[in-house]
């Protein structure tokens, strides 16, 4: 815990530094949420193909998922979502003529939810 997953369109592998991103993302959700940065999982997947509202080319999309054990309240998450989509931007280099739709939702982890 937290479990973090990153959609990301494929327009996006030469701009989007994926690692400085997960590095930095841990550091503010340990802060965010009082966690250890080992705690810490991230994992990318690469979306091939994604279609935006009515645009014929151009747009890509980035969405993080953040899973977190229940407790935390609905400020704080709303507050790490807030920054983790101001993060994002220090991570993104696109050219001007693609857009980037970019979204996040900090979420409770299923009470099933076990690590080993």
């Amino acid at each position: 815990m937290p479990q973090i997953t990153v959609d990301y369109s494929a327009e996006l592998d030469d701009t989007f530094d994926r690692r400085g991103f997960a590095l930095a993302l841990h550091q503010l959700v340990a802060e965010t949420v009082t966690t250890k940065v080992p705690n810490c999982k991230t994992r990318f997947r690469r979306v091939e193909e994604s279609v935006v509202g009515e645009a014929p080319e151009g747009d890509a999309i980035v969405h993080i998922s953040i899973g977190l054990l229940s407790g935390r309240t609905p400020e704080t998450k709303l507050r790490l979502t807030e920054a983790v989509l101001v993060l994002l931007a220090g991570y993104l280099k696109t050219a001007d003529d693609l857009v980037v739709h970019a979204s996040a939702e900090t979420r409770e982890l299923d009470p099933s939810y076990r690590k080993n």
